[in-house]
């Protein structure tokens, strides 16, 4: 008996270490679904595994570092450059060319973790932002252009955005019943008070577009509590990261394209050190462990 007790033990030692990959966080079959701001879009490192090089998704986006992180043996990143919510089952014409199919065919039923970062270009947010731009600080503020009368139409746009986010996740539970299904919301990289003429956005409309990155985490949160999924809110520890820091502590470029990428980054785009902040909070929030803002 003894003898077939340590044999038996030595065999439960042999399979925790040679386990199949995945095996310490359970997950074994990943998806990944996403526009430009969980592609992590940097022309100099483009993955083309999952999608076409105009997608210009990253190879070190926080999908591919989460994977990586938790040992997932089956992965798959669909996201692209963008995507709306409509190219979760309608083919894309990539940004810089080539077509990614719908971002739907990618999961299955054994499908067990899918996160997905969706919603902002259905707002219209970047371009929101951008065209907030003004050279000068003189005219008429950027929020009296989307304010009238009482009426925020970018409010509306993030309003009518909420029910697509919501169909894409009733779209993942029909496709892939067995999923955990985690909600990623963007990073507020917008400060609470501005920094003219280093961010070319006049510093009275600052606090109104922070407050409108606000709004479109808060329907992202309310989505996924109405559709019981989770989120995983890498807003939290953006402290010290905000498009007014030097590149070298940005989370997500400025409008110069200046950040710690080499040579040339997308502008309003989360940077590498953005990237690896989302996948640190990602894998964090996936295991149950706390994550530690850097400094």
């Amino acid at each position: 008996m003894r003898g077939r007790a340590v044999l038996l033990f030595s065999v439960l030692l042999v399979a925790l270490f040679v386990s199949p990959a995945g095996a310490a966080t359970g997950y074994r079959e990943y998806v990944a679904l996403g526009d430009s701001w969980t592609a992590d879009v940097n022309i100099l490192n483009v993955a083309t595994t999952f999608v076409p090089y105009g997608c210009v998704q990253s190879a070190a986006d926080y999908p591919h570092q989460v994977a990586k992180t938790l040992g997932i043996a089956t992965f798959t990143d669909a996201s692209c450059g963008g995507a709306t919510t409509d190219h979760m089952t309608k083919p894309q014409s990539a940004p810089l060319g080539g077509t990614n199919p719908p971002q739907f065919d990618r999961l299955t039923p054994t499908t067990d973790l899918v996160t997905v970062g969706i919603g902002g270009n259905d707002a219209g947010l970047v371009g929101v932002v951008t065209s907030c731009i003004r050279l000068l600080p003189l005219g008429k503020t950027c929020q009296s252009t989307y304010v009238s009368g009482g009426v925020d139409k970018v409010s509306q746009a993030i309003a009518a955005a909420a029910p697509k986010i919501a169909a894409t996740v009733a779209g993942i539970k029909a496709r892939s019943p067995h999923a955990r299904i985690v909600l990623v919301n963007y990073m507020n990289p917008i400060p609470s008070v501005g920094c003219y003429p280093y961010i070319q956005i006049s510093n009275k409309d600052v606090p109104w577009l922070r407050a409108k990155l606000a709004e479109m985490n808060a329907a992202i949160a309310t989505v996924a509590a109405n559709a019981q999924v989770g989120v995983a809110n890498t807003d939290v520890g953006m402290a010290g990261h905000d498009v007014c820091q030097l590149p070298n502590k940005q989370y997500v470029t400025a409008l110069l394209p200046l950040s710690t990428d080499p040579l040339v980054a997308v502008p309003f785009h989360p940077t590498q050190l953005g990237a690896d902040h989302q996948a640190a909070v990602v894998s964090a929030y996936l295991t149950g462990g706390s994550y530690s803002a850097r400094t």
